[in-house]
C-alpha cells in the first residue's frame, strides 16, 4: 500500500493551454491496459530534459538526446510502457526511431521533432508494429484534460497514478503547472526521475528551460531513493508553452522567475515524494535530512548513505530502533576527516546520539514510537560547518522481493 498517497482526481488538474494528451491500449506487453501515451504540443512549445546517467542508458533516451540537440521543435512525445527498449543495440536504437518516424507521419511534422520514451522490460525487442497501429487512436483521443489518464497510461508496477498541478500569478497572468510522474523500484539519483513529464503555459525565454530542468531535477528526483539502482531510461521533460499571457521571463533571478522556479519545483518534488511513496513494498516515508557539514555534497553523501542501507531500510520495516545502523552507514559514508564526537543523531523529535554516543536520555521506547510512524524524519547534525541537504527514501518490505522476483511474470 502507498504511504499516504492517494489517486489523483482527475478534474483537479489543470489543462495546461498548448498541450493535448492521448491514451490507449496497444497491446505492448499485455492485454487491456492502458500503455501507450502521446503528448501532442503545439508550435513553438519549449522543451527541455535531463535523462539517466547510467551509461547503459536505452535507445529512446539516445534518440530523444539527438532530437533535443537538433533544436528543431518538439512537437510531440510517445511513451510505452511494458517494454524498454534497452540492451537491444543497433536494432532497439531504429525501433526508436521507427516509432518516431511513425508518428511524425501521422502528425505530418519530422520525425526529429518527436521524442521517444519507453518503460518496462530490458532486452527485449520493442514491437513497433503494435505501437504504430496503436497511434491513431492515441491521438484521436487527445485533449487537454487528459493529465490523470496519462499518469495511468505510463504506470508499470505502480500502485497508483501520480499527478500534480499548481496556479500561480506571474506577471499579471495566472500561470497553470500540471505534471506526471511513474516508477516505484530501480529508482536512484544520478539522472531526472523515473519518468516524469511538468508543462507550463508560462512564457519564459527558451534559453532558461535547460538550466531551468536541471535545477528542478537536482531539488527532487535527485534527492529520491528506493532501491538504489539506476535505470536505463530514466527521463524528466519540462515543457513551456507561453501561452499564459505573462509578461516572459528573461532572467530566473527576477521576481517572476523566482516564483515560477518555486511553483514548478512545488509540483516536481510531489511527483518525486510520491514514487518514494509508492516504492515497490513501502511502509514507511523516511525523510533524512543532514546538517552541520562542510558542503552540501558531503552532506548528501550521507544522507544517500543512510538511505541505501538495506539495515537501515529492514529496521524501519521491522519498527526496530536498531538505530546504530544509521550511525555506522554515517561512518562509512566516505568523509575521510569525520570526528565522530561531534556527531548527533535524532528521530523525529527524538534525540538518540549526542557527540557520537548514545543519549543519557535517550529511551528505546521512544525510539520505538516513532518507528512505528508511516513517515519518520531522520536527522543527522555532523557539527562540521553549516551546509545541510535532505534525501527522501522508503523502508525495505517482504513485498520489494516479491514484486522484483516476479517482475517479468
Amino acid at each position: 500500500m502507498p504511504v499516504n498517497l492517494s489517486a489523483p482526481v482527475a478534474s483537479e488538474l489543470l489543462p495546461v493551454a498548448g498541450v493535448r494528451i492521448g491514451v490507449t491500449e496497444a497491446g505492448v506487453r499485455k492485454a487491456n491496459r492502458k500503455d501507450l501515451t502521446v503528448f501532442l504540443l503545439d508550435e513553438g512549445t519549449s522543451v527541455a530534459g535531463v535523462f539517466t546517467q547510467n551509461r547503459f542508458c536505452a535507445a529512446p533516451v539516445q534518440v530523444s538526446r539527438e532530437h533535443l540537440a537538433a533544436g528543431q521543435g518538439v512537437r510531440a512525445m510517445v511513451i510505452n510502457t511494458g517494454n524498454a527498449n534497452a540492451g537491444t543495440g543497433a536494432d532497439g536504437l531504429a525501433r526508436a526511431r521507427a516509432t518516431c518516424e511513425a508518428l511524425a507521419a501521422q502528425l505530418g511534422v519530422a520525425a526529429v521533432q518527436i521524442l521517444p520514451f519507453s518503460t518496462g522490460v530490458i532486452m527485449e525487442p520493442l514491437p513497433v508494429e503494435r505501437i504504430a497501429a496503436g497511434l491513431p487512436a492515441a491521438i484521436a483521443d487527445a485533449q487537454t484534460a487528459h493529465w490523470g489518464r496519462a499518469a495511468e497510461g505510463i504506470m508499470t508496477t505502480d500502485t497508483l497514478p501520480k499527478a500534480f498541478s499548481a496556479q500561480v500569478r506571474i506577471g499579471g497572468a495566472v500561470v497553470n503547472i500540471t505534471g506526471i510522474s511513474k516508477g516505484a523500484g530501480m529508482i536512484r539519483p544520478n539522472m531526472a526521475t523515473m519518468l516524469g513529464f511538468l508543462a507550463t503555459d508560462a512564457a519564459i525565454a527558451p534559453e532558461l528551460l535547460q538550466g531551468l530542468v536541471r535545477e528542478l531535477a537536482e531539488g527532487s528526483f535527485n534527492r529520491v531513493t528506493i532501491d538504489g539502482d539506476t535505470s536505463t531510461n530514466d527521463s524528466f521533460v519540462l515543457m513551456a508553452t507561453h501561452r499564459a499571457g505573462n509578461a516572459p521571463i528573461t532572467a530566473l533571478d527576477s521576481d517572476d522567475g523566482r516564483a515560477l522556479k518555486a511553483a514548478l519545483l512545488g509540483v516536481a518534488q510531489k511527483l518525486a515524494q510520491a514514487i518514494v511513496r509508492d516504492g515497490e513494498g513501502a511502509t514507511k516515508f523516511i525523510t533524512v535530512r543532514v546538517e552541520g557539514g562542510k558542503t552540501s555534497e558531503e552532506c548528501r553523501q550521507v544522507a544517500y548513505a543512510i538511505a541505501h542501507s538495506p539495515l537501515v531500510k529492514t529496521a524501519f520495516y521491522a519498527s526496530d530502533p536498531n538505530l546504530g545502523r544509521i550511525l555506522a552507514a554515517v561512518g562509512y559514508a566516505g568523509i575521510t576527516d569525520l570526528d565522530q564526537t561531534g556527531i548527533d543523531l535524532y528521530l523525529d523529535d527524538v534525540h538518540v546520539a549526542v557527540q557520537g554516543g548514545r543519549n543519557p536520555a535517550y529511551r528505546e521506547e521512544d525510539g520505538q514510537r516513532v518507528m512505528k510512524q508511516s513517515e519518520i524524519t531522520v536527522r543527522v547534525l555532523l557539527g562540521r560547518g553549516d551546509a545541510q541537504d535532505t534525501v527522501w527514501t522508503c523502508d525495505f518490505s517482504h513485498d520489494y522481493v516479491t514484486i522484483n522476483a516476479d517482475y517479468r511474470s
